[in-house]
């Protein structure tokens, strides 16, 4: 048992270690002045794939190798709560407690786990985790017979969650599909070992698609079999089978080196451990980002991104982040950079994120000189026009709203001219190498305290 705490308790100090430089920094000064981009980045591991191999590996009952698990402040959490419950020494009627921090993937997933395990356990989070919904979750968690309560504001974090009540338990369930695909994969991986396996009824629009599919998949490749027709998915009851599991790289984490790949001049980038096959559904950047002019080469062991020449955009760009929303601070700032017109739909999710990331876009392009604005009379779903092409004197300071996308979105614009990002520490949450590989790419950073 000391092994496992002290393992936690070194990988933590090899972090503090390795990127102190950036922890407490007021602000970085961001510029690049080569626009001809070359070089290698071993790309950050998927957090996704990592935190549902985590959880896999914990419901197996038996450990497995995962292999490249994400070094990201989530699944790094994620690691440590499990092993807290794991090893708790706790008496079996006082309540353990469990932060998640600001990991939405690390709290939904935690709450489906803990809701069908012995003791009571107390999960919550920081303030901003207080302030995202949680009861489409808790609903259809108490309708499998979970008994979770709310130890706070009702809908909200967080949650006391006592031993199920297995004489309530059904196996045909309904769940509102349009708020997070992320309540969806929580009951899906714990369905297997319900009594009767589970019956998922989606209602509403069903938001990141992508997200359900890749559970599906890393639940397959644990030996669960499922079916998903139209908006039912059927998990039989079963018994996962532990194997080795390898994880890819994040297609998020590479959406700001495609960025930086369309505002270079010219780019020979290799990114490590990107799979043309992938289950992550942002890898349809390599075939979008062929609009700016940016080329992907699959070769073995990762992706090579290439520009040549300057590519005529369209007069709009339109893009509906319905199925990818990680994508949408990445592209709108790219097309500012570039001056492109967008036309967004699809970004319903985006207000429940780490931030209010419609409203915090909006509030930092407004200091480019670029309008993100709704279309109130759109037909159909919620529609957002973007004009205008970024511009500055002076260096500009982005805030980041201690959300991690918006730092490494606006750190695109470093490629137009010198700019300023508020707390880069944020970053840490899902690509604590982020400032270290722009470094190796000729990137300036000056930080101020």
């Amino acid at each position: 048992m000391k092994r496992a705490g002290y393992s936690i308790y070194f990988e933590g100090f090899r972090r503090f270690k390795a990127f102190r430089k950036f922890r407490f920094v007021e602000m970085i000064r961001l510029y690049q002045p080569n626009k001809h981009l070359r070089g290698r980045i071993a790309l950050e591991r998927s957090k996704s794939l990592s935190n549902r191999a985590l959880v896999i590996r914990e419901l197996c009952g038996t450990s497995f190798s995962i292999e490249y698990l994400s070094g990201s402040a989530d699944t790094q959490t994620l690691e440590k709560l499990l092993a807290l419950y794991r090893d708790k020494k706790k008496p079996a009627n006082e309540p353990l407690s469990l932060d998640a921090g600001a990991g939405g993937t690390t709290f939904r997933f935690l709450a489906a786990f803990l809701a069908f395990q012995p003791g009571t356990q107390i999960l919550t989070g920081n303030s901003r985790m207080l302030e995202r919904p949680v009861e489409p979750l808790v609903d259809a968690l108490r309708s499998l017979g979970a008994r979770i309560s709310y130890a706070g504001r009702p809908g909200f974090p967080p949650l006391r969650i006592e031993e199920p009540n297995w004489a309530a338990y059904r196996s045909d369930i309904k769940i509102s599909a349009s708020i997070s695909s992320q309540f969806i994969s929580a009951l899906l991986m714990v369905a297997p070992l319900l009594p009767y396996g589970l019956r998922l009824q989606l209602e509403e629009e069903v938001v990141s698609r992508p997200y359900i599919d890749m559970t599906l998949g890393v639940m397959r490749h644990f030996g669960l079999e499922s079916r998903f027709l139209g908006k039912e998915i059927l998990v039989p009851p079963g018994v996962y089978r532990p194997a080795p599991f390898q994880v890819e790289a994040d297609w998020s984490a590479a959406s700001y080196f495609y960025g930086f790949a369309a505002l270079s001049d010219s780019c020979d980038l290799f990114l490590e451990g990107l799979n043309e096959g992938s289950l992550q559904g942002d890898s349809i950047l390599a075939l979008r980002m062929e609009a700016f002019g940016v080329k992907t080469s699959f070769e073995p062991g990762g992706a090579r991104l290439l520009k040549n020449a300057p590519c005529p955009l369209p007069p709009i760009l339109a893009w509906d982040f319905l199925e990818n929303p990680d994508l949408a601070q990445t592209i709108s700032v790219l097309c500012a950079a570039v001056g492109a017109q967008g036309l967004f739909s699809g970004l319903e999710t985006l207000r429940i994120k780490e931030t209010d990331r419609i409203s915090a876009l909006q509030k930092e392009l407004k200091k480019i000189d670029v309008e993100l604005l709704e279309m109130p009379d759109w037909p159909g779903r919620a529609c957002f026009m973007q004009e205008g092409l970024a511009g500055w004197k002076e260096a500009p300071l982005f805030s980041t709203y201690g959300d991690h996308r918006m730092a490494m979105a606006f750190s695109q614009l470093a490629l137009l001219g010198p700019i300023r990002i508020e707390n880069p520490e944020v970053v840490e949450k899902s690509y604590p190498k982020f400032w270290e590989d722009l470094k190796s790419l000729g990137f300036g950073a000056d930080q101020a305290f």
